[in-house]
C-alpha cells in the first residue's frame, strides 16, 4: 500500500468501527455505472463536515487494487448490487487530498503541484518497476506509460486508474487572490485527466462548484452535483429522514428536536437532509446545540454577510426573522472573492450550507432553473446568524428589534390593542429602510418581519393560507411542545381594523382551527397610509 496509489482500506475501517455509523455505500453503484464510460469524471460539492472524506475513504476502500477489502463491504448495502464484484478491487487507485498537499507546500501553488507530481510518480514507478520511465517528467506521461504497458499486455481488460481528490477547491478558498495560481491548478488537472485514456473514474468532492473563466470551465468535462443541482446524488449529502429517525429510536433521542436543530436541506421529490456531523455529535453529547463554529465556515459566514453589498443587510434581516428570500445563482463565479451582486453573496452561502432551496417554492412563471427562494435551514444555522450580525456594525439594532418583537408577542397574548398598534408604528420606523411599503402586501412583509424575529422558535408560519371561503393573511400555528396561542393575522391598508377581523368571520377562515385543540387569537391590522399609523384589534376565536 502507498501513501497516494493504493491507499488500502485502514481509514474506512476506522470509520466503521465507530459507535454510529450510516450506511452509503448505495453511492458505490452510481458510480460503478460511470466507470470507463463518458460520464466517468463526477465532481460532489457539499459543505465542509458533511462526510466528504468518509465518502473518499470508502471508494478508496472499495476500488484499490492488491487487498481485499470484502470483509469490510460484505456487510454494507453495495453488497447487494449486480457490480459489487466485479469493480472491488479492481483499479490502481490514485487518492490525492490536495489541502494536504496545499499546507506541506506552504501555500506555494508551484511547489505543491511540483510535490504532487514527484509523490505520485515515485510510487507509480514502484509499481511498475519493470519500465523504464526515465524520459518522462510529467505525471500524466508516466500514468499513459504504465497503462498502455497494460494494454500491450491485456488489451480485452485494460482497467486503467481510479483517481478520487478530497478538497479539491481549497485553492480556490485559501488562496483567493492568487488567479495565476488558481488557473495554473486548474490547467494542470485538466491536463492529468481530460481525454486521458488512463482515467477509469474521476471523482472530485469539495464545497465550491468548478471555477468558471468566463463562459467556460477548464474542467467541463466534469458532471457537476452540488446544493443547488445535486440531481441523483442528492441522498448521499447528508443523512436522510430515515435515516436519522432509525438513528434517534436506536440512541433514544427526540426526533422533532433533532429535525428542528439539523434538518432542512430539502431537495426535489421532497427529499430531506440532515447535517451529519451535527447528527452524530449531537448523539454522542446527549445535547442540541450549534457545532459549526468549529468549521472554517463559521467565520466565511462573518466575513460574507459583512460585504456592504446593495441589499445584502436586507435580505440577511429577513432570513433571521425566518423569511424566505429569492437568490439568483446564476452569475456566480463558483469562487469566495469575485462578488457583483448580493446574490453572489447568497449564492456562497447555499454552498457553504448557511443557506438552503426550498425547491417547491421556485417562481412561478420565470423559466429559469437559476432562480431560487432560499431560507435559514434549521436553528442551528439560525443561532449562527445570530451569533454573528449580534455586534456586527453593518447590523445595527438587530437584537433591540428582536427584544420589542418579544414584547409584541407579549402584548398580543395580553390583548393589549393599544400596545400592539404602537408596536407596529415602531417597526415601521425602524424597516423604512428595508421595506419602502405603502400598500397591503408590503404590510405584510413588515407585520412579518416585526413578528417572526421573535417567533421563529415558537411558530411554523402560514401566508396566504388557504382557509374557509379565501386565503388567511398570516397563521402561526405553535410548534410542537409550545404553550402558546395560534395566531390568525388579517391585514388592511386605508379601511379599519375591524374590517380584518369581520372578514376572518365572514369567510370563516376559523375553519381552518377545527381539529386545533389551543386557544386562537383573531388579530385585524390596519395601516392609514396618510397618518403612517396602525390600528390592531384581537378577539379570541369562539369554538
Amino acid at each position: 500500500m502507498g501513501s497516494y496509489l493504493n491507499t488500502g482500506f485502514s481509514k474506512f475501517q476506522e470509520v466503521l468501527n465507530a459507535k454510529i455509523y450510516v450506511d452509503k455505500s448505495d453511492l458505490i453503484s452510481t458510480l460503478n455505472d460511470c466507470v470507463k464510460t463518458p460520464q466517468k469524471y463526477v465532481c460532489i460539492s457539499r459543505p465542509r463536515r458533511f462526510g466528504k472524506s468518509v465518502t473518499a475513504s470508502m471508494l478508496c476502500a472499495y476500488y484499490s487494487k492488491g487487498i481485499d477489502s470484502s470483509f469490510l463491504f460484505d456487510n454494507l448495502n453495495i453488497f447487494h448490487d449486480d457490480s459489487y464484484i466485479k469493480h472491488l478491487n479492481q483499479y490502481n487507485t490514485i487518492f490525492i487530498n490536495m489541502q494536504e498537499f496545499l499546507t506541506r507546500s506552504k501555500n506555494d501553488i508551484v511547489k505543491m503541484l511540483n510535490d504532487l507530481n514527484c509523490f505520485i510518480k515515485d510510487e507509480i514507478k514502484s509499481l511498475y518497476s519493470s519500465l523504464d520511465f526515465s524520459k518522462y517528467t510529467e505525471l500524466y506521461d508516466v500514468l499513459n506509460c504504465a497503462y498502455q504497458h497494460e494494454f500491450l499486455l491485456d488489451n480485452k481488460d485494460t482497467k486503467g486508474f481510479v483517481f478520487i481528490i478530497d478538497e479539491w477547491d481549497c485553492i480556490m478558498r485559501e488562496k483567493q487572490s492568487d488567479a495565476d495560481g488558481i488557473k495554473m491548478y486548474l490547467d494542470y488537472l485538466r491536463a492529468l485527466l481530460k481525454d486521458q485514456s488512463y482515467v477509469a473514474l474521476a471523482y472530485m468532492t469539495g464545497i465550491l462548484p468548478i471555477k468558471k473563466y468566463g463562459s467556460h470551465s477548464a474542467l467541463n468535462m466534469f458532471d457537476e452535483y452540488s446544493m443547488t443541482d445535486p440531481g441523483e446524488y442528492a441522498s448521499y449529502i447528508g443523512f436522510t429522514q430515515d435515516e436519522v429517525n432509525n438513528l434517534c429510536d436506536e440512541y433514544r433521542i427526540e426526533f422533532n428536536s433533532m429535525k428542528k436543530w439539523y434538518d432542512g436541506y430539502t431537495f426535489e421529490e421532497s427529499l430531506h437532509l440532515f447535517n451529519p456531523n451535527s447528527v452524530v455529535k449531537a448523539i454522542q453529547r446527549k445535547k442540541f446545540s450549534s457545532y459549526w463554529t468549529q468549521t472554517e465556515t463559521f467565520e466565511s459566514l462573518r466575513r460574507y454577510i459583512d460585504l456592504n453589498m446593495a441589499g445584502l443587510r436586507d435580505e440577511i434581516v429577513k432570513l433571521i426573522a425566518g423569511n424566505e428570500i429569492v437568490v439568483n445563482t446564476s452569475r456566480f463565479h463558483n469562487d469566495m472573492t469575485t462578488f457583483e451582486t448580493k446574490d453572489d453573496v447568497l449564492t456562497l452561502l447555499i454552498h457553504l450550507g448557511y443557506l438552503a432551496i426550498i425547491p417547491d417554492s421556485k417562481l412561478k412563471g420565470i423559466d429559469n432553473d437559476k432562480i431560487f427562494a432560499v431560507h435559514i435551514p434549521n436553528e442551528e444555522i439560525r443561532k449562527e446568524f445570530r451569533n454573528i450580525t449580534e455586534e456586527n456594525k453593518n447590523y445595527p439594532g438587530i437584537y433591540s428589534l428582536i427584544s420589542q418583537s418579544l414584547d409584541l408577542l407579549d402584548r398580543i397574548y395580553e390583548m393589549d390593542n393599544e400596545a400592539v398598534a404602537k408596536s407596529f408604528d415602531l417597526a415601521h420606523l425602524d424597516h423604512t429602510s428595508i421595506l419602502k411599503y405603502n400598500d397591503e402586501n408590503s404590510l405584510s412583509c413588515v407585520i412579518s418581519l416585526a413578528l417572526n424575529l421573535a417567533s421563529v422558535d415558537l411558530y411554523t408560519v402560514h401566508r396566504e393560507l388557504p382557509a374557509g371561503k379565501g386565503f388567511a393573511d398570516m397563521v402561526f400555528l405553535p410548534k410542537q411542545g409550545i404553550d402558546k396561542p395560534a395566531l390568525l393575522v388579517e391585514l388592511k391598508c386605508d379601511k379599519s381594523e375591524e374590517t380584518a377581523i369581520d372578514q376572518i368571520k365572514k369567510k370563516n377562515y376559523g375553519r381552518f382551527f377545527r381539529d386545533y385543540k389551543g386557544e386562537v387569537l383573531l388579530v385585524g391590522i390596519n395601516y392609514n397610509k396618510n397618518t403612517k399609523d396602525h390600528q390592531c384589534k384581537i378577539e379570541k376565536m369562539r369554538t
